[in-house]
């Protein structure tokens, strides 16, 4: 089964990352995100269109909402998550107080 988040740009719904079981991860913008003109793109590296962006790693810029050095090495044993699975790691931390204006939430299915 993929593993689901949802990604907020100030708390207003951008659009969807995903890991599939083959380890791929997918970015997607929402569609009334998509074609709101005044909502800007999430980040340069994502700049607005309706294809979907595909990567066989996590993206850079979801990487850089991480922890890194002991902040990393502390989350991870907290939430008893592999210090080298960056997707679990990223669900259980970005969810709330992120720098910046970019929040990821996990999908329950």
């Amino acid at each position: 089964m993929s593993r689901k988040a949802e990604v907020y740009h100030n708390k207003v719904l951008a659009g969807y990352l995903e890991k599939t079981l083959a380890g791929t991860y997918i970015f997607r913008y929402h569609p009334d995100y998509f074609a709101d003109p005044e909502a800007p793109a999430i980040s340069l590296s994502f700049p607005k269109h309706q294809l979907e962006y595909q990567s066989p790693t996590l993206f850079p810029f979801f990487f850089g909402l991480l922890s890194e050095g002991v902040n990393k090495q502390t989350q991870c044993r907290l939430l008893k998550i592999d210090e080298h699975d960056h997707f679990s790691l990223l669900l259980r931390t970005a969810g709330a107080d992120t720098i910046g204006a970019i929040t990821v939430k996990t999908i329950d299915e």
